[in-house]
């Protein structure tokens, strides 16, 4: 009998084990732009960015994605499944619909830099809430990618999204994490600059 409750508290604690979900980061805003505003390498220096600086802050064994739509391909469908934690351990989203939804948990306190920091927001000075993402609402391809994340002059756009949730007023665009509006002046860092932002973007552990 003893032998019997030994075993099935072996597989308990086993099966725990397994199902125990994995807080460990899997989302972040970056703590700074690459250096060339717009221009990221297009997705594919955008990722290596991304994975450069969780690779610095300690994270390894996770496949970074950054969450931008070119013309070719949509951010939604580059980041996983989900869940995905910051560095603190909280929960962003459980998965692609909620990240999308109301449901989401990202705001000023939660959208954090690899480094567990908040991003400075709407009243800060600098304010750096605008986040580039390319993207409408829904996760899919907006019109304005700075050239697919190519341009780094004083031509293009990028559509971007505020970390902290806060705008001009209450509507949805303004409180949109990922498309409250254009940049203007082209895709330089000093241009973002000018409606709220430094050319952040939204890193997603996509495994």
């Amino acid at each position: 009998m003893k032998r019997r409750f030994a075993v099935v508290a072996v597989v308990l604690a086993w099966s725990g084990a397994v199902f125990a979900q994995d807080t460990s980061m899997s989302f972040f805003v970056t703590s700074v732009n690459p250096g060339k505003g717009g221009d990221l390498g297009g997705l594919q220096g955008a990722d290596a960015y991304c994975d450069g600086l969780a690779k610095a802050a300690g994270s390894t064994g996770k496949t970074w994605k950054a969450y931008l739509s070119t013309n070719m391909e949509n951010a939604r469908d580059r980041i996983g499944s989900g869940p995905w934690h910051n560095a603190k351990g909280e929960k962003i989203a459980d998965d692609i619909a909620s990240l999308h939804s109301d449901k989401n948990n990202l705001t000023k306190q939660t959208a954090l830099s690899e480094k567990g920091e908040v991003i400075n927001g709407r009243g800060d000075t600098p304010n750096r809430h605008d986040i580039l993402t390319g993207s409408k609402a829904d996760g899919t391809a907006a019109a304005e990618t700075c050239g697919n994340w190519t341009m780094g002059a004083a031509d293009g756009a990028a559509m971007v999204g505020h970390s902290d949730r806060t705008g001009l007023n209450d509507s949805a665009e303004a409180k949109s994490w990922n498309a409250s509006h254009p940049t203007r002046g082209g895709c330089t860092v000093e241009a973002f600059k000018g409606t709220g932002g430094e050319g952040l973007f939204y890193c997603f552990a996509e495994n």
